[in-house]
């Protein structure tokens, strides 16, 4: 495509779906501006992330590989409630979202990528599309995606009737430099890809690269996740922070309160296996609790929907990153030829709505299916950090 013919895209959200948009739309000709409404230091929320073939592909094009950003695994392990393990061969690749990030984000130093922009009014007039900010920002170009995540702005201006649902359970996490664990709790881990579950709860855990990317052993980080069924009416209690921050859909490393931390201990020492409780002690924990947003729409007038913004998939597929990266490299080729002053190639974005839209009720329910296989988010699932 020609300079003069590129098209502008404006990219709300500066997580990864919306830099893995960045690369895919300039990709085929486009000028690209990405809009975050982080005003700091983008947060890790979801910290380990299993490598899938969409995120692989997007890799390679940029000159690198899955292999550079990832923690190689040999094996799964199933610990019992005794901390017995049953081990069998896996071999899986397993990356870290600020690893993910960074790699994406550098080959865009000389892009606009604009911090402090939270997304109030999308305006479409002549073609044209004008992305207000609140404060007083505006930006304008030929084609707006809406990368911000299930909370997606761009979602509620375009379409206000569709909001995320508490799916029932929450997730709490744990990121830890793997110097910092004991030699034996550390050989159980390294190397392999080891959960648990039970009534209510699962928990899994594996290594990833460390907070710049390192991968030499001593270095990296071991991630963690524990999911356990929650009553909705507890969470306020379970969200409240050390600063006194309202949170609704994250609590970050290091806002817990003291009492929440305790209480949490002990639900780890009654109902895990040793080692596993052992871990949740020694870490600084964040949560977030598990929402559904079901599909409904990714095309509108001169815009689009991504990842988590157009629809949520649970974790248990571990797809929720690939997921944000496929719509992106599929929306980017129906773009792709387009010009300013000529039609949208309705056509193709249709196809593109249909296909991703297919895809995502398919892994919905897939999610579903498997969280229910631990009674997560079930009527009948046993019930965790229930007020007394």
């Amino acid at each position: 495509m020609e300079p003069s013919k590129a098209f502008r895209a404006v990219i709300v959200g500066g997580s990864v779906g919306g830099l893995a948009a960045a690369h895919e739309l300039r990709a085929v000709g486009a000028e690209i501006a990405v809009y975050e409404r982080s005003a700091g230091r983008m947060e890790a929320r979801g910290a380990g992330i299993v490598m899938q073939p969409e995120v692989e592909a997007l890799l390679v094009g940029l000159g690198t590989s899955a292999r550079a950003v990832s923690v190689e695994l040999r094996e799964r392990q199933r610990l019992h409630r005794d901390g017995r393990a049953e081990r069998y061969e896996a071999p899986q690749l397993m990356t870290a979202w600020d690893a993910l990030y960074r790699t994406l984000r550098e080959p865009l130093a000389g892009v606009c990528y604009r911090l402090d922009s939270a997304l109030k009014r999308v305006r479409v007039e002549a073609g044209e599309v004008t992305a207000e900010f609140a404060d007083g920002h505006t930006a304008q170009g030929h084609f707006l995606v809406g990368a911000d995540g299930i909370g997606s702005a761009t979602r509620q201006l375009l379409d206000h009737a569709v909001h995320p649902s508490y799916a029932g359970y929450v997730a709490w996490r744990g990121l830890e430099q793997e110097s910092a664990l004991p030699g034996d709790l550390l050989e159980l881990l390294t190397g392999r890809f080891t959960f648990f579950g039970s009534d209510g709860l699962q928990m899994l855990c594996y290594l990833v690269p460390g907070p710049e990317g390192q991968l030499a052993e001593g270095s990296r980080r071991v991630n963690w996740v524990w999911y356990t069924n929650v009553p909705e009416h507890a969470l306020p209690r379970l969200l409240d922070s050390r600063s006194g921050k309202s949170y609704t859909t994250f609590l970050p490393p290091g806002e817990m309160l003291p009492e929440t931390a305790t209480e949490l201990a002990a639900t780890a020492d009654a109902s895990l296996p040793p080692q596993f409780a052992q871990l949740v002690e020694r870490s600084e924990v964040f949560m977030q609790p598990v929402f559904d947003l079901r599909p409904h729409r990714m095309v509108a007038d001169h815009a689009a929907l991504i990842g988590d913004a157009a629809g949520t998939v649970r974790p248990h597929t571990a797809s929720g990153t690939s997921k944000a990266f496929g719509d992106a490299a599929g929306l980017a080729a129906a773009l792709h030829g387009w010009a300013p002053g000529q039609n949208l190639p309705a056509a193709r974005l249709a196809d593109w709505e249909r296909e991703r839209l297919t895809h995502l009720v398919m892994l919905s329910r897939a999610g579903i299916d498997l969280a229910n296989r631990s009674s997560l988010g079930t009527a009948t699932g046993r019930r965790f950090f229930v007020p007394r």
